[in-house]
């Protein structure tokens, strides 16, 4: 075979042993866990708002901007439950460019492994303690779930990634919400058949063992948008999408119906200030229809201090590297609008 193994990284276990996460933030934690599962299970009429850069590449303004979060959560946490996006895995269409902190804690440097495992344990857990709000990431690799999933409110599964089988069994063990999005062909089935498999019991092997997982019931869909053949993007966030999904829910026996309306990426067009609107559009939606206002439990923003983004090298504060973000200024206003919105 093609591969030359170059080191032997440690295991989570391992990882953990070395960088504990201490019980007075593991109780945090636990605390917006119950939190947010009451929102998917109906208990709670919160709203959630998954929010942050489309890539964490840097700890100082990762933290800088999750910090800013803390007073907007203060002054709204009677109506939205803010989830900072901290995605230190990054899916590329073509193999090319950057893959996250994982893989290059600092982006201009060649990979390093080991390093990036410390580094993204390092800024999930200096996030959790710095703010007490636990984080959102991406199951890009399934086996690196361990690494931070003491930390983590909210596991994301990305529309490259839905269709395979590993990720859906590992997502029947996670023991917090998991939304999975639609593939890129927009396919609505396919998106549910991942929440079917992810929800029921599995044994398989992870990590070398044999294992059994329970089925997780908070698995739930993620609307992100659609690509047809001609490459041409495809929102799904309109009134009939939100409508369509809940009809096609109910002729399933699925537990906690849920959708998560992911507001950028072909939904957007990758045009970020359509986020604004894009959010507004889908409480509009909620207000009119009391069967999506029950579907729909929250949006997925992408957000940074700096508006747009740069390309690596550039060293602008705060401004995404990967896909380009709304602005503090622009993500703050929305923040309140949407709470102020939700009635």
């Amino acid at each position: 075979m093609g591969f030359t193994f170059i080191n032997k990284l440690p295991t989570p276990a391992e990882i953990r042993e070395q960088f504990p996460l201490d019980q007075k933030l593991a109780q945090i934690k636990q605390q917006r866990d119950e939190d947010v599962k009451k929102v998917f299970t109906g208990e709670s009429d919160k709203f959630i708002v998954i929010i942050g850069p489309c890539s964490a590449d840097n700890e100082e303004s990762v933290c800088d901007y999750t910090g800013r979060l803390v007073k907007v959560q203060e002054k709204t946490k009677d109506k939205l439950i803010i989830i900072p996006r901290v995605y230190t895995n990054k899916p590329r269409t073509t193999g090319e460019g950057y893959m996250g902190m994982v893989h290059q804690p600092d982006p201009e440097k060649k990979p390093d492994m080991f390093e990036g495992i410390l580094a993204i344990r390092h800024m999930h857990m200096r996030v959790l303690r710095e703010t007490g709000l636990a984080t959102a990431d991406e199951m890009l690799y399934p086996d690196n779930l361990n690494y931070l999933s003491d930390m983590m409110a909210y596991v994301a599964v990305g529309a490259r990634s839905v269709e395979n089988q590993y990720h859906r069994l590992v997502a029947s063990g996670c023991d917090v919400p998991v939304g999975m999005k639609n593939p890129t062909s927009g396919d609505l089935t396919v998106m549910l058949n991942s929440v079917v498999a992810a929800q029921l019991p599995h044994d398989f092997i992870f990590r070398g063992n044999e294992v059994q997982c329970p089925g997780n019931p908070l698995t739930h869909t993620i609307l992100r948008g659609a690509v047809n053949k001609r490459g041409q993007c495809i929102p799904n966030y309109h009134y009939e999408d939100l409508k369509l999904l809940f009809d096609l829910y109910a002729k399933r026996d699925l537990k906690n119906p849920a959708c998560i309306v992911d507001t950028n990426h072909s939904n957007s067009n990758k045009q970020y200030k359509e986020q604004i609107r894009i959010s507004k559009e889908v409480l509009h939606s909620r207000r009119h229809s009391s069967d999506i206002k029950k579907l729909v439990k929250g949006l997925m923003i992408e957000s940074y201090i700096e508006p747009g983004s740069q390309k690596i090298g550039q060293h602008c504060y705060g401004q995404s590297i990967t896909d380009p973000c709304l602005g503090w200024e622009d993500s703050e206003r929305l923040l309140y609008e949407i709470a102020d919105n939700l009635d």
